[in-house]
C-alpha cells in the first residue's frame, strides 16, 4: 500500500471520530438544554433547570465519549 492511501485511511478515520464525538456531545446538550428551558419557563425557575440539563448532558456525553473512545482505540489497533 502506498503512503498516500495509508495516510488517507487515517485521515478518514480521524474525521469519523471527530464527527461522531461532536454529535455525541452536541445531541445531549441541545436536547437537555431545550427541555430545561421549557421546564424553566413552565415553572418559572429560570435558569436552574437549564443548568441542571447542562450538567446531566455533560455526564451523559462523558459516558458516551468514554465508551466510544475505547471502541475507537480497538478499531485503531486493527486499522494497521
Amino acid at each position: 500500500m502506498d503512503k498516500l492511501t495509508s495516510d488517507r485511511k487515517y485521515y478518514f478515520f480521524a474525521l469519523k471520530i471527530a464527527g461522531d464525538f461532536g454529535a455525541s456531545i452536541a445531541a445531549p446538550v441541545v436536547i437537555l438544554a431545550l427541555i430545561g428551558q421549557y421546564l424553566d419557563n413552565k415553572y418559572h425557575l429560570t435558569p436552574y433547570l437549564t443548568m441542571l440539563g447542562f450538567m446531566i448532558a455533560a455526564l451523559i456525553s462523558g459516558k458516551i465519549i468514554h465508551q466510544k473512545a475505547k471502541k475507537y482505540g480497538e478499531e485503531y489497533k486493527n486499522l494497521k
